[in-house]
């Protein structure tokens, strides 16, 4: 078993002294080329720190031993390149930690390019373009589902408001399909030089467009705006049907038809049958909408070229639960504030240190040191939760049908 050691600094990390044991894989037949999309949760919000949480679990210790070195440090990985834009910064090299949202951070690619190169066994590029914030009726929405249109209840509230509805259009149509344009720009951008990424491409031997994650849904999610019926069955079924439109935009704007393409379903808590007594309103809005996201994988013609991955599977429900724990910790110094307006931040830290050590066993607070650092709606920022996603993710596109090479 690996030493479980603390990230000594990001520096470090990222150094280039960092090597892994695997050997370096000659290109020998066209580059399988991947692409993971999305937003907040592709970018990815789990600090470098979390990886060591992997190998607290007996059940993710083998993928803790892939992404880390004998030292505990993060591996780089030798056969797996990768281009990433976000938030307009274009960041590329051999995949190791540090491509998240941040450089301190990892999202699903770590552990989808380690798992993905090991199926294959040959290099791998995965050019990944994910943006916080963002949602498919609007931000990432598909050429052919034409313009967004407000419906009535909504004109109605900004005209209640003494709002400028022709400002507020025009505003919407500059944002439409923004980023479904910046993704594709990106995509073409690295494939029209991929040596710039992956300098032992052999242009010769060409490459092969292999694949497509997509791994978005918050913002569409709580947005009642656009989704009016979201707590009613069908009440998503718009997101069902643009999430169809974009696949087919896709593919075509690619020429790569039957381009495999993988749909990471939200699954921030758990499945919704374990939901806690305080969670179960959110039970039936969260379910509508998972069901919306799976839809189009149903459809005959996405049947062998379309799959999901039901990120649900991978929540940590002990991550979970000493986070709801934690919450109910600042609760108490909410309190504490409100009734004394003057207190200082000595006393709150010496407060919130009391109220912490009345609520946690000591190996608690290491756990949640360890592996939780972001809120929920990011999986808790967990490397234990986004590394095992980017794994399903790897293995869901690995039984997809081939594509033809290029």
């Amino acid at each position: 078993m690996k030493l479980l050691l603390p990230l000594i600094g990001l520096f470090l990390l990222l150094s280039p002294s960092v090597t892994t044991a695997q050997s370096v894989a000659a290109q020998k037949k066209p580059l399988k080329v991947f692409v993971l999309v999305g937003q907040s949760n592709m970018q990815g919000h789990a600090h470098t720190q979390t990886l060591q949480h992997i190998g607290m679990r007996e059940h993710t210790m083998p993928l803790y031993e892939l992404l880390t070195e004998n030292d505990g440090s993060p591996a780089v990985h030798k056969d797996v390149w990768i281009n990433s834009i976000s938030t307009g910064t274009v960041k590329k090299g051999n995949l190791t930690a540090g491509y998240g949202a941040s450089d301190d951070k990892i999202g699903p690619e770590l552990a989808f390019g380690a798992t993905i190169q090991q199926l294959y066994g040959e290099p791998i590029l995965i050019i990944k373009s994910a943006w916080g914030g963002k949602s498919l009726h609007t931000d990432f929405r598909p050429p052919s589902a034409g313009k967004f249109v407000f419906s009535k209840q909504q004109l109605d509230r900004f005209n209640e408001k003494k709002r400028n509805v022709d400002e507020i259009l025009a505003e919407k149509e500059k944002a439409t399909g923004k980023y479904f344009r910046l993704m594709i720009e990106h995509v073409r951008e690295t494939l029209d030089d991929i040596k710039s990424t992956y300098p032992a491409y052999d242009a010769k031997l060409g490459y092969e467009l292999s694949g497509m994650v997509w791994f978005q849904g918050w913002n569409d999610m709580v947005d009642s705006g656009a989704y009016p019926k979201r707590g009613e069955p069908g009440g998503y079924q718009s997101y069902s049907d643009l999430l169809t439109l974009f696949i087919r935009d896709i593919r075509k704007e690619l020429k790569t038809p039957k381009l495999p393409f993988v749909i990471g379903v939200m699954g921030v808590g758990g499945p919704t049958a374990q939901y806690s007594q305080d969670k179960k309103r959110h039970l039936k809005t969260h379910q509508n909408f998972r069901d919306a996201m799976a839809a189009p994988a149903k459809l005959p013609e996405f049947r062998g070229n379309v799959a999901i991955v039901l990120t649900e599977n991978y929540w940590d429900q002990q991550l979970g639960e000493l986070q709801a724990r934690k919450g109910k910790v600042n609760g108490k110094l909410r309190k504490a504030r409100n009734k004394d307006k003057k207190i200082d931040r000595k006393a709150e830290k010496a407060l919130r240190e009391t109220l912490l050590k009345a609520e946690f066993l000591a190996t608690e607070l290491r756990e949640m040191e360890m592996g939780i650092s972001n809120q929920e709606y990011h999986y808790l920022g967990s490397a234990t939760i986004l590394s095992q996603t980017g794994k399903g993710f790897a293995e869901a596109m690995h039984k997809l049908v081939k594509v033809p090479k290029r």
